[in-house]
């Protein structure tokens, strides 16, 4: 059974921090491009972060210099890492996996990120 699973969603005031993990179970992690997308109300989803099997990253031009992305091959897990939040950044927030080599995407079910003051 493939499983992303997100945490670290929360409330917070704009310039507030915030970072979301999300573990994955059931796949060979180490072999997955993993990303960040988020979809606010009335919007598509859009891409947020990607970092690659071989730890390059990529960052939207709205997130860039702000937002970092990191993986841990041992646990597992990707993390989105959010400084200097902005009411805009208000979404919901989705871990991806993509094996790209065989085709291979998995999605978690999402966690909420709101910037309100």
């Amino acid at each position: 059974q493939v499983q992303l699973v997100e945490s670290g969603g929360g409330s917070v005031q704009p310039g507030g921090s915030l970072r979301l993990s999300c573990a994955a179970s059931g796949i060979i992690f180490r072999t997955y491009r993993m990303g960040w997308y988020r979809q606010a109300p009335g919007k598509p989803r859009e891409s947020v972060a990607h970092i690659s099997s071989s730890g390059i990253r990529n960052y939207a031009d709205s997130v860039k210099g702000r937002f970092t992305i990191s993986r841990d091959n041992a646990k597992n897990t990707v993390y989105l890492q959010m400084n200097s939040l902005k009411p805009e950044d208000t979404a919901v927030y989705y871990c991806n996996a993509d094996q790209m080599s065989w085709g291979a995407d998995y999605w978690g079910q999402g966690t909420q990120v709101t910037v309100s003051s």
